[in-house]
């Protein structure tokens, strides 16, 4: 389950109601679908075929389709991040540079953590701790960044409207 932590006072929200609550006084959408049904050879495989990718996409078919629907999704693809990517710690200082888009950032974690730092409403940064299982949607404009966590990988979905609108604006 995600968590969210305060930048200035170090304080968490833990449990999925209160985070989803939270999340939803922002604009930002909170789902956990789980990866249960996924097969073990698409579990903790930093390297994916193009095949396990649609393994991976057609396994979560219904949840896609559904939130495809309440947001005007097109398109969905995996991304992958791992000490397997040679340009990896180029990649993370410009995920970390602080930006907007003008369409939602939608993201479904499979495997591994990452972590969207968000700058709320009310003008307090926030981190949304994701776990596998986890998806969130960043509204357009809401200036973000994103980074890994300790383990330093993550396998995502990602779900857009348009790639233009998805291109981030610094």
């Amino acid at each position: 389950m995600a968590q969210v932590r305060f930048h200035d006072t170090n304080e968490y929200i833990k449990g999925a109601a209160e985070v989803n609550d939270f999340l939803s006084t922002q604009g930002i959408i909170y789902e956990h679908w789980g990866v249960d049904r996924l097969a073990p050879n698409l579990r903790d495989n930093y390297s994916p075929t193009e095949e396990e990718k649609q393994q991976i996409l057609d396994a979560f078919k219904p949840e896609i389709e559904d939130i495809s629907k309440r947001r005007g999704y097109l398109t969905a693809d995996i991304i992958v991040l791992s000490d397997n990517n040679p340009n990896l710690d180029e990649l993370l200082v410009k995920f970390k540079a602080e930006h907007h888009h003008t369409d939602d950032e939608c993201r479904f974690c499979v495997d591994g953590h990452g972590i969207f730092a968000i700058k709320g409403d009310d003008g307090r940064y926030f981190d949304v701790e994701l776990e596998p299982g986890d998806l969130i949607s960043v509204p357009p404009n809401f200036r973000h960044y994103f980074t890994l966590m300790d383990d330093r990988k993550i396998k995502a979905i990602r779900l857009f409207v348009t790639p233009a609108g998805w291109e981030a604006i610094y």
